[in-house]
């Protein structure tokens, strides 16, 4: 294998890994809160789920980016293509968005969610506020996304 294309899968893995760590953490945490909601009122489990979920969103966005690079360098599809060094730098680098945004925001954005699971532990009916509030984190790794995503899709490897 090229180094070009070492560094390209070497950006692949750290788009999928960076976010789907910090979609683990974040969900993780998430859950701890929405477990101790749900021992002391079962009847707010479903509420709860749909708050601890939220962050799970930045590790399906770093896989769609892991995806799009296995299809750019022809592993899924018509076979590998040689990369160099230089476009296999600027490959890796147009995934550290999502990998270091998807990492970040999904722990950030586990941090609201727990305080939206503590607003539905006072106020049952605040669901819409909690997941409003964790959304406006979610928009940051959406930009992330963004970036990394478009820039794979559009650098020309030729």
């Amino acid at each position: 294998m090229e180094l070009g294309n070492f560094y390209a899968l070497l950006g692949a893995a750290l788009a999928f890994f960076g976010a789907g760590a910090g979609s683990a953490i974040g969900v993780g945490r998430a859950g701890q809160a929405a477990s101790a909601l749900t021992a002391k009122d079962p009847s707010k489990f479903n509420n709860a789920m749909i708050l601890q979920l939220l962050p799970s969103t930045q590790g399906l966005y770093g896989f769609v980016v892991a995806f799009m690079m296995l299809v750019k360098l022809g592993i899924i599809g018509s076979g590998m293509q040689t990369v160099s060094v230089a476009n296999g730098l600027s490959l890796l680098a147009l995934c550290l968005p999502i990998a270091i945004v998807g990492f970040i925001s999904a722990i950030m954005q586990a941090n609201v969610v727990i305080g939206g699971i503590n607003l539905l532990g006072k106020q049952e009916n605040q669901l819409g506020h909690g997941i409003l509030l964790a959304v406006m984190v979610e928009l940051f790794a959406i930009f992330a996304l963004l970036i990394s995503l478009l820039g794979i899709i559009m650098f020309n490897l030729g």
